[in-house]
């Protein structure tokens, strides 16, 4: 009798390996099967001899599906991470809300950077970042650096592309415990495409609205049964519904996977990306229909193209080169050891002419000008090691884990004369950069340890308890001043969560946890910096929540959360360059989540919230009209956000989309005694439709803004302020060969 088994080698990290390459566990089991089938045949076959002399069996094939190596989430509904705990664990079974934007979400809705990713996730709002970066508002809280890349930071800002990402998972509430300094209303984690034996062959081109043209590449194979090799690259030449906006960009990322045993992997990647485009800082406020001088509004927002300032003397350009390595490795024991390493080199500059005050009842403004400088350095090394251990009826997921991280930054600015009196018809304007404004260094070392257990107490309950220490120690340097500031911060973040689960698919959570962020790089913005600038922000996230796996591919989640922030670093009101220190601000709210498949036919991906975010301690600042009163609403928060998009396979070859995007009204700015800017609310919707020509060509059209809507899309100021993207269409060809 022979039996023949069929199927790919599954490692230890889960992801699967060459499908000819059979494993020694597989042969053990392959020889066990075949000797418990010969003893099993054999008593039979000797009452049967006198009769029959030969029985000649018919050949059996026993084929076990397997997981790929190359797509290893497919559909809107991920089911697993390990960014969280840094151990591979079912979402249902962590203790916060996470939501995770795979990659054929990403695909169907077009999304091509981070502020179209966090769309349909509650509780994330994008914000403009004045046009040279990603910036996000998690739980009411900004941030521009709680960006990670694989779990290591990638912190400078600018913007990043998803060409070379499998999913981003999005991690709210406090993340100190396993992030380390920031991760303070949430992380934003891309992770990326890996290489694999499953082949991987796919070019896309695009082509849409306001000369938008952009193709990727994605190729990837086994190169030997050891060794596979991908490449991901990307590049794009686009304009946009904003006059003299333009944008170029191109990147390429060849990674490799090497296997030299069952038990050991080794990741290598690196990529160069370059970014150039248009700082864009969108349209200025001014006075209500109300005549108050509380409530400002966006400035002619039908006018959606209207530059203010100067496009031609506003680029932004970054370039990235990044270089990583993961290596993991199984003992015999049961302990697993993961080391992962990142160094990243970033050099930026950008130069914008905006509008730096509201249109007056006279209908002119004032305009401002600088350049700003950054060149940084990355040294990150992680090391995690886990084990699980059984004792008596208690399962223990152990991890201890370091991390040492070097960072060095370099950051200039000039600063132009501000011009008084400019037209609101007609407001470009030329300044020269001539007035040196900042010239700093900073030099960052931190050396972190930290301490997990993920306890399983019986069937129904679970618990997770971590400590993490951080030791940050900055260098601080002002050149211009002659200024010199050493302040050494020692972190402690602890976490801790206990799950009841009712059915082996659900659970309800509740969970403590807390963060620090210290002043370094980015962060260091004031004009004067003095040793009180370096203390750091503090924050605790309390939450309860829910989770129910309704099937395997639909997820169900909802988390009531309560986020504390102390320290609060935040833009002054009456000099848009400087920053001042608040005593506190608090943000509660409820967090609904759904993604998977309702039906066969029908994916869904959406959320909603409610919260409520507020300044906890009242702000005096330099003149009475720059005072923030105690109960003044967040930035940038709205109570209100919806988000739910539908995917629909009418057959084989045909499918549609629909999608709806809503917020409430929100301030621009954390408002003052004096004028604020309130963004209306919206509602808008997209659409697309996807034909599969044949199995090797795919089509796309998506349609953003179907109703053709005036609204602020998001901003970074009261006069900041970035209209909506009238309607426009993306048609996308894809080819798998």
């Amino acid at each position: 009798m022979a039996m023949q088994f069929i199927g790919k080698q599954i490692s230890a990290n889960g992801q699967s390996n060459n499908p000819f390459r059979v494993s020694k566990l597989k042969l053990a089991i392959h020889r066990v099967l075949i000797g418990s089938s010969a003893l099993l045949i054999s008593v039979p076959a000797i009452a049967l001899a006198e009769q029959a002399e030969d029985i000649t069996l018919q050949e059996v094939n026993v084929v076990a599906p397997a997981l790929s190596d190359t797509r290893p989430v497919k559909g809107y509904n991920a089911t697993r991470a390990t960014s969280a705990t840094r151990t591979d664990t079912e979402l249902v079974n962590v203790p916060q809300a996470i939501t995770v934007i795979t990659r054929d979400a990403m695909s169907d809705q077009s999304m091509q950077s981070i502020a179209d990713a966090v769309r349909y996730v509650p509780g994330v709002q994008a914000a403009q970042g004045e046009g040279n970066r990603d910036q996000l508002i998690l739980r009411g809280n900004n941030t521009t650096s709680d960006l990670f890349i694989d779990g290591l930071r990638d912190d400078i800002q600018t913007y990043r592309d998803l060409y070379n990402t499998d999913r981003i998972e999005v991690l709210k509430g406090a993340n100190g415990m396993i992030f380390g300094r920031g991760g303070a209303g949430g992380v934003v984690n891309r992770v990326s495409k890996k290489a694999g034996w499953d082949p991987v062959k796919d070019v896309s081109l695009s082509f849409g609205s306001f000369d938008h043209r952009r193709m990727t590449a994605d190729f990837g194979q086994g190169l030997t049964d050891e060794v596979a090799f991908r490449i991901n690259a990307v590049y794009e030449d686009s304009n946009s519904y904003r006059d003299g906006v333009d944008l170029k960009r191109y990147g390429i990322t060849p990674t490799f996977t090497i296997r030299p045993s069952d038990k050991t992997q080794i990741e290598l990647s690196t990529e160069y990306f370059k970014d150039k485009r248009i700082a864009d800082r969108g349209v200025p406020s001014f006075i209500g229909s109300d005549g108050s001088n509380l409530n400002n509004r966006p400035y002619r927002i039908s006018n959606y193209d209207q530059f203010f300032g100067n496009a031609k003397l506003s680029p932004t350009e970054t370039e990235t080169t990044a270089f990583n390595a993961i290596i993991t490795h199984a003992f015999d024991n049961g302990v697993q050891v993961k080391n992962s390493t990142r160094l990243a080199y970033y050099d930026k500059f950008y130069q914008n002419i905006y509008a730096d005050s509201s249109v007056s009842t006279g209908d002119t403004l004032r305009i401002a000008a600088y350049r700003d400088d950054t060149k940084r350095e990355n040294l990150i090394n992680q090391t995690d090691v886990t084990y699980t251990a059984k004792l008596g009826s208690i399962e223990h997921k152990l991890l201890a884990g370091a991390e040492f991280n070097v960072q060095d930054t370099d950051n200039t600015r000039v600063t132009g004369t501000s011009v008084n009196g400019v037209s609101a018809s007609n407001p470009k304007v030329t300044i020269a950069m001539n007035t040196p404004n900042r010239n700093q260094k900073s030099d960052v070392t931190v050396s972190a340890f930290y301490l997990q257990d993920q306890i399983v107490l019986s069937p129904q309950w679970q618990a997770i308890v971590g400590l993490r220490h951080d030791n940050v120690d900055t260098n601080y340097v002002n050149m211009i001043g002659s200024q010199k500031i050493n302040v050494s911060d020692n972190l402690l973040s602890p976490r801790a969560g206990l799950i009841y689960k009712p059915t082996e698919n659900s659970s309800l959570y509740a969970s403590y946890s807390s963060s620090y962020v210290p002043r370094a790089g980015d962060q260091l913005i004031s004009l004067t910096v003095t040793n009180a600038t370096f203390k750091p922000e503090k924050f605790i996230n309390k939450e309860i929540g829910a989770k129910w796996d309704i099937s395997r591919d639909l997820a169900l989640t909802a988390a009531i959360f309560k986020l504390e922030r102390q320290n609060v670093q935040a833009a002054d009101p009456s000099n848009t360059l400087n920053s001042i220190l608040l005593d506190g601000q608090e943000t509660t709210g409820l967090e609904i989540g759904l993604s998977g498949k309702m039906t066969e036919k029908w994916q869904v991906m959406g959320g909603f919230t409610l919260q409520d975010g507020e300044i906890t301690e009242r702000q005096a600042n330099s003149t009475a009209a720059n005072v923030i009163n105690k109960g003044a609403e967040l930035a940038l928060t709205p109570t209100r956000t919806f988000s739910l998009w539908n995917k629909y396979q009418i057959n084989e070859t045909w499918a549609v989309a629909l999608g709806a995007v809503s917020r409430s009204e929100m301030y621009a700015a954390t408002p003052t005694a004096g004028a604020s800017t309130i963004l209306p609310g919206y509602t808008r919707y997209d659409a697309a439709i996807f034909a599969k020509i044949n199995p090797q060509w795919r089509a796309q059209v998506n349609i953003e803004n179907l109703t053709n809507k005036d609204y602020a899309l998001y901003a970074h100021n009261n006069n900041n302020i970035t209209p909506g993207a009238p309607i426009n269409l993306r048609a996308t060809l894809n080819y798998q060969f």
